[in-house]
């Protein structure tokens, strides 16, 4: 009766040292260590997610690719005038407004939806996230597949708002799974992104089965695609861990927390306990050797970034007031309007500046090919560049190529810019999302990078219902013409864009001075500083 009132004491000790140092994971439920699930269970886990991201993660983007195949199946041809009807237009104004309206209401939820799937995923952990998605998405799937059958609702908007929703509860609770091997998490996360983007080409898919094999209506695909969701609903449940893996930063503080109570431990069973918890986390860190290598790595990218720290340490409140959040915001704002209104109008716009539509059908099948494997190609290099080169010189050359991608959007004519468009255009997707998340840890710090990030992806999702003013200006008042919200939207991004480069340029410069008089005091006092920039902070860190 001792020995067990003895061990249950100890062991409540060991809980609350471990509580106190690492925190309440989801759901207020510790995140687990990797070193306490199989390793061919947790490679097994990570490739089915990356199949899943795959399938499910990005499928909305693809709607280039989708979109031609809604307009022969006829859907919104009802909302054509009789005067359309008689002149035989292909796609009629109010068709043309619904259909990229649906895709516009997707692409907002996607991005606003990003803090619901965090909140979530704090409270419940990874499963349950996953399953809200795996549902949603599913839903999504029968309400396109019945659309014909329904009538007291538009079911398009809705059943395609539900797929791009459950994209996001899919997608990002797979983040953790990068502290599945620590000293992988970066080609983990490189695979997982891969998969995001590359998810892109299951519209072209279905479109290329659609014109080589006869065409499966929207019914027969979508409800055949309901093999998905149900897939990743089998997964989350009886696969996928319920709880988060610990970051590597947690793993450290446990060993620490082990480490103190295998030298105060009298009990050789306990104290062999303990020490195979820390054998089992240095074999997944490395041990002393790739810790040393990853503090070199840190103070590398402190050094390179320029910016870094600059806003570290101040509250939410003053960090969403600054100019270093309301520039990249504006630019955002801007870059993701941009980028989604070409994605929903690639067609209609190459078929005016080429003057021929079988030209803008070949145009938009390149595109179609060229999005997801522009993504993947982007992926290694994005890295080397954030690494290698300062926050300024990465948003002077993201600002430069959005420029050229705005300049060549305007020139009639040339299949030449056409195809040179559409290849910088999809390189610079992924570079995009990128450079945004990393200057927002680089600049803000990762203690309040979810708040700031977040809010600057829901701002630029909401914004993106300018669209239909876009719509407007170009089918109403423009007879078709897309160079004019072009030029709108480049001349917004050019003063936008040259005003954060000149901000960073000159602020950037005095906020490091600063701190560099700041470490300076410290060093002197002899207080030792803090690592504020955990290994992987970026994109898709956890």
């Amino acid at each position: 009766m001792h020995k067990i009132t003895t061990k249950t004491t100890v062991e409540t000790r060991e809980r609350r040292l471990l509580d106190e140092v690492i925190g309440e994971g989801p759901g207020k439920v510790e995140p687990q260590g990797a070193f306490e699930v199989p390793t061919p269970k947790r490679i097994l886990q990570i490739g089915f997610a990356v199949i899943y991201c795959l399938l499910a993660a990005g499928v909305v983007f693809g709607y280039a690719a989708l979109k031609p195949i809604l307009v022969r199946e006829g859907v919104y041809r009802d909302q054509c005038t009789p005067e359309e009807e008689a002149e035989g237009v292909r796609v009629c104004y109010q068709q043309e407004l619904r259909l990229n309206f649906m895709f516009t209401i997707a692409a907002v939820a996607t991005n606003v939806c990003a803090l619901l799937v965090g909140t979530i995923l704090d409270q419940y952990g990874p499963r349950v996230a996953g399953v809200i998605g795996s549902v949603l998405f599913g839903l999504g799937c029968l309400g396109m597949g019945f659309s014909k059958s329904i009538h007291f609702i538009d079911p398009y908007p809705i059943s395609y708002l539900l797929m791009a929703v459950g994209g996001p509860f899919i997608f990002i609770p797979s983040f953790h799974l990068a502290n599945a091997f620590p000293r992988r998490s970066g080609l983990i996360l490189s695979m997982l992104t891969g998969a995001f983007d590359s998810s892109s080409a299951v519209f072209l898919l279905y479109r290329m089965l659609y014109e080589k094999m006869g065409q499966i209506t929207l019914e027969e695909w979508f409800l055949g695609y309901l093999i998905v969701p149900v897939f990743i609903l089998v997964l989350q449940l009886f696969v996928m861990p319920n709880k988060s893996y610990k970051t590597a930063s947690e793993l450290v503080q446990q060993a620490s927390v082990e480490y103190d109570i295998y030298e105060q431990e009298s009990n050789p069973a306990m104290r062999d306990h303990h020490e195979g918890i820390l054998t089992e986390i240095d074999s997944l860190l490395g041990g002393p050797e790739e810790d040393w290598m990853r503090k070199q790595g840190v103070e590398r990218k402190r050094q390179t970034a320029g910016v870094w720290g600059v806003m570290h340490g101040k509250s939410v409140s003053s960090q969403l007031s600054s100019f270093w959040f309301w520039g990249i915001a504006g630019f955002t704002i801007i870059q993701m309007t941009r980028i989604n209104y070409f994605v929903a109008t690639i067609r209609p716009q190459y078929e005016f500046l080429l003057h021929s539509y079988s030209d803008s059908v070949r145009i938009n099948t390149f595109f179609d090919i060229a999005l997801p494997l522009g993504g993947l190609a982007a992926i290694p290099f994005i890295g080397i560049v954030l690494d290698s080169l300062s926050t300024l010189t990465v948003l002077t050359a993201l600002v430069s190529i959005a420029t050229a991608i705005g300049i060549l959007g305007l020139i009639e004519n040339s299949y030449l810019a056409a195809y040179i468009n559409v290849l910088l255009f999809v390189a610079y997707r992924p570079f995009y999302y990128t450079v945004v998340s990393d200057y927002c840890a680089k600049v803000f710090g990762v203690e309040t990078f979810g708040k700031v990030y977040g809010a600057v992806i829901c701002f630029a999702g909401l914004f993106n219902f300018s669209q239909a003013a876009l719509d407007t200006i170009t089918y109403r008042l423009c007879g078709g013409d897309p160079r004019p919200a072009n030029a709108v939207l480049l001349g917004a991004v050019v003063v936008v864009g040259v005003a954060l480069v000149a901000f960073v340029r000159s602020r950037g410069r005095e906020e490091r001075r600063e701190m560099l008089k700041k470490e300076a005091r410290t060093a002197r006092e002899g207080v030792p500083e803090d690592c504020l920039w955990p290994e992987g902070a970026g994109y898709g860190s956890v």
